[in-house]
């Protein structure tokens, strides 16, 4: 039971630190250091980051999925998890918003921007354009909430048993 506890916990931390990660850090160096050269650079920054984000999805669903054999197989041989119920819907949760995230919308965001053709921060603020980019990219930004406040949610109730 210790190394499906550990493979957990192992997973959890690798999901929600990622997400850290790549948000808080590395997206927002990325762009910095490109923006400097300009539009092109901004386009650059943008296919780097989602390319980035694409990987970063694959290595998700494969924590996700190791998190949820880890708690069934813990479930079905017993002790069960205590709030197992609890823990495996806010997985499910987590998983859901995570392949929103990585199937529905990055290919939307990928889309968009290539249909603007340019670096979307190049259009006028009041173009349809610039303001759906925004609001596929706002949304994708928030729905990476869930996985990450879920995600701590799960390591501290793997790390409280």
């Amino acid at each position: 039971m210790l190394a499906l506890r550990y493979a957990a916990v192992l997973a959890l931390a690798l999901w929600t630190g990622g997400l850290v990660v790549v948000g808080a850090l590395a997206a927002p160096s990325i762009f910095e250091v490109l923006s400097a050269r300009g539009a092109a650079g901004r386009m650059l920054a943008g296919a780097v980051v989602g390319d980035m984000l694409a990987r970063f999805s694959l290595l998700t669903y494969a924590c996700a999925a190791v998190v949820l054999v880890s708690l069934a197989v813990r479930g079905i041989l017993g002790p069960r998890p205590r709030r197992f119920a609890i823990r495996v819907a806010g997985l499910a949760v987590m998983m859901a918003a995570a392949v929103y995230a990585g199937v529905v919308l990055a290919p939307r965001i990928a889309a968009a921007q290539q249909a603007i053709g340019a670096s979307p921060s190049t259009l006028a603020e009041t173009d349809p354009r610039r303001i759906e980019f925004a609001r596929l990219h706002g949304t994708s930004v928030s729905i990476q909430l869930v996985p990450l406040l879920g995600g701590l949610a799960l390591l501290f109730w793997e790390l409280k048993d």
